[in-house]
């Protein structure tokens, strides 16, 4: 199949597709050598046809397609949608909905945690997909026959996996589910990359108030240069170095010379008084107004709780068949562990049905884990 390349026939591929009530979506990409992704290709299809968007061809304006990701009349159905979506929230500034992850429906299902849309193929649409494709270089032109193959595979199979998942979770009751995760993925706050929360990614790595100021401003000026420079922040500079001047704070260019995780020769860059500039403003912060992330803490005596929540959860889950990791994070359970009125969402909604009343329950005394021919079974003593 040749992809699509002119503005009008975009156009007229996106008026036929939103006549549907879904429509299945993928995209490839590159973003090893760039800080945002570069996007190589887009493939869609309906029950009725499948076609490819060559985005890199000249003179193309992707605004059709923006405007049926805007459609929401329209279900947008991907696979592990976060990347795409990140790609469409820089692309036009918004997140398609009404959307439909199948990953996470699959996780909502029964099939574990993160299960690849390889195994769904095989189970939901009886086909086999052949991986060769998958790592190649996707921003060179021409693409080969079999890029093609591989690329219009991922859209048309995802149309059998769709009905299938949504017809079960329709069965079983749990589409609201679904829904409730979804909210996190059309969030825009999940793809915004502010400069100045760029420290939450490392700051488990830190353990003071002061360590943990000096990381936010050097997370901050690292995120700000991948930015202006379209380039990926291991390139500006390595985690281990952020988090080593975090801790060391070097007050001159002796002191980042020092470091072993920074680069010889850093010192004397452009970069460096930017750096040392960072660390005054991280020390200068005051370190009783910096709240410590929980996980910093550490939990106390509760270990022993969180050991036996981790049991209760796996035996709870797979009565119900559902995956563990989309009911509640090991960070949910060291907060129950601690609190039992702690603000996670294993305690609300459908998870607290689920899994969070029980948990309570153990804590209380009121659940006891047994076994039995080999698998744990919970006793709920009342």
């Amino acid at each position: 199949m040749t992809p699509i390349t002119t503005t009008a026939a975009l156009a007229e591929i996106c008026s036929r597709l939103a006549r549907h009530p879904f429509v299945t979506i993928d995209t490839e990409f590159m973003r090893e050598t760039t800080y945002y992704p570069k996007l190589c290709l887009v493939q869609m299809a309906s029950p009725e046809e499948a076609v490819l968007v060559d985005p890199l061809a000249e003179g193309l304006d992707l605004a059709p397609f923006v405007a049926l990701m805007a459609d929401e009349r329209v279900v947008k159905v991907f696979h592990s949608a976060r990347q795409d979506l990140e790609i469409i929230w820089i692309l036009g500034g918004l997140i398609p909905k009404p959307l439909f992850d199948t990953q996470v429906a699959a996780m909502v299902c029964g099939y574990g945690d993160s299960v690849s849309y390889e195994q769904l193929a095989n189970d939901l649409a009886k086909a086999r997909i052949d991986k060769s494709s998958r790592f190649t270089d996707w921003s060179r032109r021409p693409l080969s026959e079999a890029q093609l193959a591989y690329a219009l595979s991922d859209v048309t199979h995802l149309i059998p996996v769709y009905e299938a998942l949504s017809a079960r979770l329709e069965a079983t009751g749990r589409l609201s589910w679904l829904e409730e995760e979804m909210a996190i993925l059309t969030s825009p706050e999940t793809y915004a990359a502010e400069p100045e929360t760029a420290w939450k990614r490392l700051s488990g790595r830190v353990r003071k108030a002061r360590e943990l100021g000096v990381l936010m401003e050097i997370a901050a000026w690292r995120e700000r240069e991948a930015q202006t420079r379209d380039v990926p922040r291991q390139r500006v500079m390595k985690d281990d170095a952020v988090v080593e001047i975090a801790i060391s704070a070097p007050r001159d260019a002796d002191g980042l010379k020092r470091l072993r995780a920074v680069p010889s020769g850093f010192e004397r860059s452009r970069a460096a008084d930017a750096v040392l500039a960072a660390v005054k403003a991280g020390l200068a912060r005051d370190p009783a107004s910096i709240v410590m992330p929980e996980r910093n803490r550490g939990r106390g005596g509760s270990g022993a709780t969180v050991e036996l929540l981790k049991v209760l959860l796996k035996a709870v889950c797979e009565a119900e068949g559902v995956a563990p990791k989309i009911v509640a994070t090991v960070d949910d359970l060291e907060a129950i562990a601690e609190d039992d009125a702690a603000d996670v969402p294993a305690l609300a909604g459908w998870r607290r049905v689920l899994f969070g009343e029980s948990a309570l329950a153990l804590k209380r005394g009121e659940v006891m884990l047994g076994l039995a021919d080999g698998k744990v079974v919970v006793d709920r003593r009342g």
